[in-house]
């Protein structure tokens, strides 16, 4: 799987953490995070980056990774065809992507231990998104609200 990550300064100990697991279990990934810690490498500038990466399929999927995750979550949630999902804990991240279909996976670094982080990504990383009718209808509203306001 190609999956794009990326964080701001507070999130950067964490991405390093994240990104050595994506390689182990096997998967490709790029780093979209400064090269340089800044505190003024604000958050919206990778989240958008990393989105719009995701949303024009360049990449399967994206992780974002600032203090709380909110920041990162807005961010990508601005950009067509993202469906970014705020997870703390493995039950979200597997429904995040089995329910939702959630194609970026925002985590606190402040929020979260590294045990725990890898765990939530294992999980989002292994889910799939249900056959289920009813969640395939639902994500087509989501869509509808993102192009049109209202489904």
């Amino acid at each position: 799987m190609r999956i794009a990550v990326g964080a701001d300064h507070v999130g950067y100990d964490l991405k390093d953490a994240v990104g050595g697991f994506l390689t182990r279990l096997g998967h490709e990934w790029t780093d979209f995070s400064p090269r340089v810690l800044d505190p003024e490498d604000d958050y919206p500038v990778v989240g958008s980056q990393v989105a719009r990466a995701v949303a024009q399929g360049e990449f399967d999927r994206g992780i974002l990774i600032c203090g709380t995750g909110i920041g990162m979550c807005m961010t990508a949630n601005k950009v067509d065809g993202v469906r970014a999902a705020l997870c703390g804990d493995t039950f979200s991240a597997h429904s995040s992507r089995e329910h939702n279909n959630a194609n970026v996976l925002c985590l606190g670094a402040r929020v979260l231990g590294v045990g725990l982080a890898l765990d939530i990504v294992r999980d989002w990383l292994a889910a799939e998104f249900s056959t289920e009718e009813r969640h395939h209808r639902r994500v087509t509203k989501m869509a509808l609200v993102e192009s049109a306001g209202s489904c």
